[in-house]
């Protein structure tokens, strides 16, 4: 298959328009009339992913994250992005990312959603086309913030997460923005969520959650889109029969003791 044919797959899924304006997103670097054999799926593409996309014989690198956001002026081996880069390009591996486009369209809520089980489903905030970041259900045999927790670390496979607020408090409405989702809790409040599920609430952000009345789980930015390479593995895997796709489940090396 050639590249072009994939990231047709990948755009079918999860138009790039659908992206917000500060984002970037598609064929960062490399051809897109590149033969591809071998795909990696990672989450970010850190310089240890990097590295095993071009030890391993990776023709196409996929992530959520873009290893690109802002404009660059000069792509050289001192700093981490540019070694990064030209590694890529020196070995000529196509680099797709999709990002808020997928957050909004085809992927991100709606997996963590239907990992949770919600039921009358909305949308948490809706940017276009009737699509959104963010979903807002019930979660069925939840009492308290309690049973909230444990289903988040078991369907998520977590360990430990992060709560602001009463793990007491009776829920009714759940709400799940995957990523970094501190500007959801305006639309939570808004909308009589009790409990929001994200990552990267600072402590000021916390604080202003409770203060409205929201209980926020705090799941880790990782914890959470690290689903991105599993739904984009089950997707393609049927559509590139003769591409061997390989997944990187490496999160942020974060622990808890």
């Amino acid at each position: 298959m050639r590249c072009y044919e994939i990231i047709d797959y990948l755009e079918n899924l999860s138009p790039k328009h659908f992206a917000m304006d500060w984002d970037n997103v598609g064929l960062l670097v490399g051809r897109k009339d590149k033969r591809i054999k071998k795909i990696m799926i990672a989450l970010d593409a850190s310089s240890h992913v990097v590295d095993l996309a071009v030890d391993e014989g990776a023709d196409m690198l996929i992530t959520h994250h873009p290893m690109i956001f802002s404009k660059i002026k000069r792509v050289t081996d001192d700093d981490v992005l540019g070694k990064k880069i030209l590694k890529l390009a020196g070995a000529d591996v196509s680099y797709y990312a999709m990002h808020t486009n997928f957050d909004v369209k085809g992927g991100m809520s709606v997996y963590a959603s239907n990992l949770l089980e919600l039921t009358d489903r909305s949308i948490l905030e809706e940017t276009d086309e009737r699509e959104g970041i963010g979903r807002i259900g019930t979660l069925q045999g939840v009492s308290d913030c309690r049973d909230v927790i444990r289903i988040v670390k078991e369907k998520f496979g977590l360990e430990h997460v992060f709560v602001y607020g009463d793990p007491y408090r009776r829920v009714k409405t759940v709400a799940i923005s995957p990523g970094s989702g501190k500007s959801m809790i305006p639309q939570a409040v808004a909308k009589g969520v009790d409990c929001l599920i994200t990552g990267d609430i600072g402590h000021h952000e916390g604080l202003d959650a409770i203060e409205q009345g929201l209980t926020v789980i705090d799941a880790t930015h990782a914890g959470i889109e690290k689903i991105f390479v599993e739904y984009i593995y089950n997707y393609l895997e049927p559509l590139c029969r003769n591409v061997e796709i390989v997944k990187v489940n490496e999160g942020i090396p974060m622990r808890v003791f």
